[in-house]
């Protein structure tokens, strides 16, 4: 079984890497899912990932690249919400990515 340690917790992820168990999120699971991927969230990445658990609040699904791009546009602007943007900040596999760090399901559509 693959775990995640934080703030005392031991917390249970899949094959993948990704929570179990949505409840189990917070900022500081995201700080340490992101040093898991070598990357250090800054307010930009937080920002995204605030959002993303939004959009899965709405529609009860991880978006796949395509419609986080539209729904980030249409939230915060054509100037975040754009591939090179959420690929910059996500490396390269943003819809994928950011799920995980947003305590999110890996999206239907990502290998």
């Amino acid at each position: 079984m693959n775990t995640l340690n934080v703030a005392g917790r031991s917390l249970v992820l899949d094959k993948d890497g990704f929570l179990t168990d949505l409840q189990d999120w917070s900022e500081e699971v995201a700080e340490a899912l992101a040093r898991r991927e070598e990357l250090e969230l800054n307010a930009e990445h937080r920002e995204i990932l605030r959002l993303l658990r939004g959009f899965y609040a709405e529609f009860q699904l991880s978006p796949a690249t395509r419609p986080l791009i539209k729904y980030v546009a249409l939230k915060l602007g054509p100037e975040k919400g754009n591939s090179l943007h959420l690929n910059r900040l996500f490396k390269g596999t943003p819809a994928k990515l950011a799920a995980k760090l947003a305590g999110l399901p890996k999206p239907s559509n990502c290998l």
